[in-house]
């Protein structure tokens, strides 16, 4: 046996102390990784014994997690239509001993409560179960061949925006803190919430539903989080933000009202084609001259995506309609737009002796993170993901409903979880019917709702 060198001596020692990689255990198909997860934790300095413990066992949960993902990709419904998820869901929480079950909360929604065997605060995880009217252009094993109603016409369903692996993550943290509830010192509430999909309109979509139900109350909750996935790049990274982080979303109706008549003879009538016309050049000007475009909070935008009137080119109109849509990082934003949209199509369609009838439907609030929340949970991000990969991200002028949760000021927390298929290359967006996860990423995902959670109780405890 040679003896060994001061270098060998070296080499040996660094790979003793080399952190362990965690590796991702289930074989992929399309719409998963192949390649074994290769996060590191935090180090274990960083980590409470409690927030340790709660990440190993949010671990353990990784191959139940992607099955109940497959089961509920292959099985999609609609919003307000998510009745065999939810009886899935519920089923599942039965096998899981500490929580207490709710069904039927807002229609098809499920609020689950997993009372600590210590004192301390209230947390909620949020996550949403609808999918989309979305074909699925994919040819792994479960990929949805459901159909359903929509808009009065048959359509292919898919969960296009990922809402099916929010469930089956929110389920793994489920599972692993009931394992640890007599060490919890607190309460977690878990909503699993529908319609998130369905959009501004006359029917509130499924956050909104949920808080007019009550779900923040009985126990009365501190803080609220949630994730949403995407196929951006690194896999398996979260970002974050403190403040505000994705813009409301807004419908805009506007109807003139005026007088037909014809084509040869327009001074006999009082068409609203031109006060139509008029109104949206209007709408265009409410961003660059009613609008701070130094708004410590974020930009508002307004854009018409409709403008019609009439079915002949010899016939001129009743009526002409004008729809389109508010996005705003802003709260003061949003309700000048609101302000100046009304203003400007009833005094525009009253100047040509019209009237205008404008409904505004607030679809979604500004998704606003509270900081302190926020700061609270950053480290167990880092250690659910790894210390570089965990990153704050800029707003986003998408939309999400979770801010209808933080209407009423109770503090809220969202974050992205990245999941490309691609590895370090970005996937097909949410909403595409190429839409694809890296299904290895739902480990990282699970860490960090089971970690935040964590976070949350014994900072909040602490207070």
């Amino acid at each position: 046996m040679h003896k060994p060198t001061h270098l060998a001596r070296a080499l040996a020692l660094a790979a003793l102390l080399a952190p362990v990689a965690w590796a991702a255990t289930p074989t992929a198909t399309m719409g998963m990784s192949t390649t074994p997860g290769t996060t590191q934790a935090a180090p274990a300095a960083t980590q409470s014994a409690l927030l340790a413990r709660a990440l190993s066992l949010a671990d353990a949960t990784e191959n139940q997690v992607i099955e109940w993902r497959r089961h509920i990709h292959a099985n999609p419904e609609l919003s307000y239509e998510e009745v065999n998820t939810a009886r899935y869901i519920a089923e599942a929480l039965g096998q899981m001993p500490g929580i207490e079950i709710q069904t039927g909360v807002a229609k098809t929604g499920i609020k689950a409560v997993l009372k600590g065997g210590k004192p301390g605060p209230v947390v909620a995880l949020r996550a949403d179960m609808d999918a989309l009217p979305v074909r699925e252009n994919a040819d792994f094993r479960f990929r949805s061949q459901v159909k359903a109603q929509w808009r009065g016409q048959e359509t292919y369903v898919s969960h296009a925006c990922g809402h099916d692996t929010h469930v089956a993550m929110l389920l793994g943290a489920a599972k692993a803190l009931s394992e640890m509830r007599a060490d919890l010192p607190g309460t977690v509430v878990f909503l699993f919430q529908p319609a998130e999909e369905l959009g501004p309109g006359p029917v509130p979509s499924g956050a909104k539903a949920m808080m007019d139900a009550g779900v923040l109350d009985n126990p009365k909750v501190d803080v609220v989080m949630g994730q949403h996935i995407n196929a951006q790049a690194p896999s398996g990274s979260l970002r974050y933000r403190q403040g505000a982080m994705m813009a409301s979303g807004d419908a805009f109706n506007i109807t003139i009202n005026g007088k037909g008549g014809h084509g040869s003879s327009p001074w006999t009538s009082n068409t609203p084609t031109l006060a139509a016309a008029e109104i949206v050049l209007g709408l265009q000007n409410i961003a660059s001259h009613r609008l701070n475009p130094m708004d410590p909070d974020g930009p508002t935008v307004v854009t018409v995506g409709l403008l019609q009137s009439g079915n002949r080119v010899n016939i001129l109109p009743d009526t002409a309609e004008i729809g389109g849509t508010v996005r705003s990082l802003s709260v003061r934003g949003q309700k000048i737009a609101h302000d100046q949209i009304r203003l400007r199509a009833e005094k525009i369609a009253e100047s040509y002796g019209m009237t205008a009838d404008v409904r505004i439907d607030t679809g979604y609030e500004v998704l606003k993170n509270d900081p302190a929340a926020t700061a609270a949970i950053v480290s167990a991000l880092k250690a659910a993901a790894g210390p570089d990969k965990a990153t704050e991200m800029p707003p986003t002028m998408g939309s999400e409903d979770f801010g209808s949760f933080g209407s009423t000021g109770v503090p809220v927390v969202f974050w992205n979880l990245n999941a490309s298929p691609n590895g370090d290359k970005p996937g097909a967006p949410n909403h595409s019917t190429d839409f694809a996860i890296d299904e290895s990423a739902l480990r990282i995902g699970t860490r960090a709702l089971t970690g935040a959670t964590i976070a949350q109780l014994e900072s909040r405890q602490a207070r």
